[in-house]
């Protein structure tokens, strides 16, 4: 069972529809033990580091997530939910995250020339090393970035003249940046792989 976590701060709708789209059946939960045992899992979001994190925690759904991961099976993080996966974010106070791809989840502004337009919202392309996606368009929302070493980045995205990651990966641990759900048939095609691992 591919299962899409529910901790109140994902959005859930579109993600839903796009697994549906491609006939995954799917488990919306908020309950560690579905994680632990699930073949696949999906943490979404929107909204704000810290918040979301409070709630994981409230939940006992970061115990669960950190031990779906050490079990191996696959886990892959969207936009928020790519965020958490790393190890601090400073997104109004330092927070820290779920630790399974090292790194920091820095302000854009930090990132980026001063005149450079904040949130980066809208369709970019990815510049990656595999060949399958590189130039593909994707659909960006966001105001914060992951800092991470160079071995865990999976795609790269060009905005303000620098290079932002786009996407990373560790181990079995995947996360974009960019919301494949709303990206059409290329974001799908990322979503279609990934549930062939699980």
């Amino acid at each position: 069972m591919i299962t899409v976590i529910d901790y109140g701060a994902g959005n859930l709708f579109s993600l839903c529809n796009a697994l549906k789209t491609l006939n995954t059946d799917i488990k919306v939960t908020s309950d560690p033990t579905d994680i632990i045992h699930a073949d696949g899992v999906f943490l979404p979001g929107v909204g704000a580091f810290p918040k979301a994190m409070r709630e994981l925690s409230r939940k006992g759904l970061d115990t669960a997530v950190k031990e779906y991961a050490a079990s191996g099976k696959p886990l892959f993080g969207i936009c928020l939910g790519y965020q958490m996966l790393f190890d601090r974010s400073f997104e109004f106070e330092e927070t820290v995250g779920l630790g399974l791809i090292h790194g920091d989840v820095r302000p854009l502004s930090d990132l980026l020339p001063s005149d450079a337009i904040i949130p980066q919202m809208g369709w970019n392309s990815l510049i990656d090393n595999t060949g399958k996606f590189g130039g593909a368009y994707m659909y960006f929302v966001h105001s914060f970035a992951a800092v991470c070493d160079n071995a865990d980045v999976a795609a790269y995205t060009e905005y303000a003249g620098v290079n932002i990651t786009a996407a990373a990966k560790r181990g079995n641990v995947f996360g974009t940046q960019f919301h494949p759900e709303k990206s059409g048939d290329k974001g799908l095609a990322i979503l279609e792989n990934f549930i062939k691992l699980c």
